[in-house]
């Protein structure tokens, strides 16, 4: 073997599970923009949720502790019931209980009157999950630590860092590289206020 080949292990999870998720949630979040850091731009939603998917990708590569088809169908579908007319049956119908109890958990209960109660009954739920799930949220706010949509102003900002905080300290111990990619987004957020 020359010294520029490698050898590299198949994933530990299937490529059609992959593109039955990712068609799922392209037709359900079709419609769909988010405002990007410039006045007036929008971006298609589905940039959102491939980033997260990459970010669990990237985070289950060499892992052999992680169920890898679960996690990944859980960052393809994690907005679906939040965002979008999907239905948790419906996702036990195509995905399974399984996949449909994570998507569940990273759902925000909307009946809750505060958003930091929300996230906090998420959190919850989140951590009577496989850690598989827990990825998904820490990848979820990976991405979304991003340069911020235009129009939130710095107390939006700022209360979205202080969020993302409670995330971390939450769910840090499913995976430390993810962990600590995380850490170093959120301090690197306050560039943004």
């Amino acid at each position: 073997m020359s010294q520029h080949s490698r050898v590299f292990a198949p994933p530990d999870w299937s490529q059609e599970i992959y593109l039955r998720a990712w068609s799922f949630a392209t037709r359900a979040h079709q419609h769909q923009t988010v405002g990007g850091p410039n006045k007036g731009e929008r971006i298609p939603y589905i940039n959102h949720i491939g980033a997260v998917t990459m970010e669990v990708i990237w985070a289950i590569a060499g892992e052999n502790q992680f169920d890898g088809n679960l996690a990944i169908q859980c960052a393809l579908l994690h907005d679906t019931v939040e965002d979008t007319p999907v239905t948790p049956a419906d996702l036990t119908a195509r995905f399974g209980p399984e996949v449909a109890a994570g998507v569940q958990a990273l759902t925000k209960n909307k009946a809750i009157p505060t958003k930091e109660a929300q996230m906090k009954d998420s959190l919850n739920r989140i951590t009577q999950q496989p850690s598989e799930v827990w990825l998904v949220k820490m990848a979820d706010r990976i991405t979304n630590l991003s340069e911020p949509p235009y129009d939130w102003d710095r107390s939006k900002r700022q209360n979205y860092q202080q969020e993302a905080r409670l995330i971390y300290d939450a769910l840090h111990g499913a995976n430390k590289q993810l962990a600590d990619r995380l850490l170093a987004k959120i301090n690197a957020y306050s560039q943004y206020f």
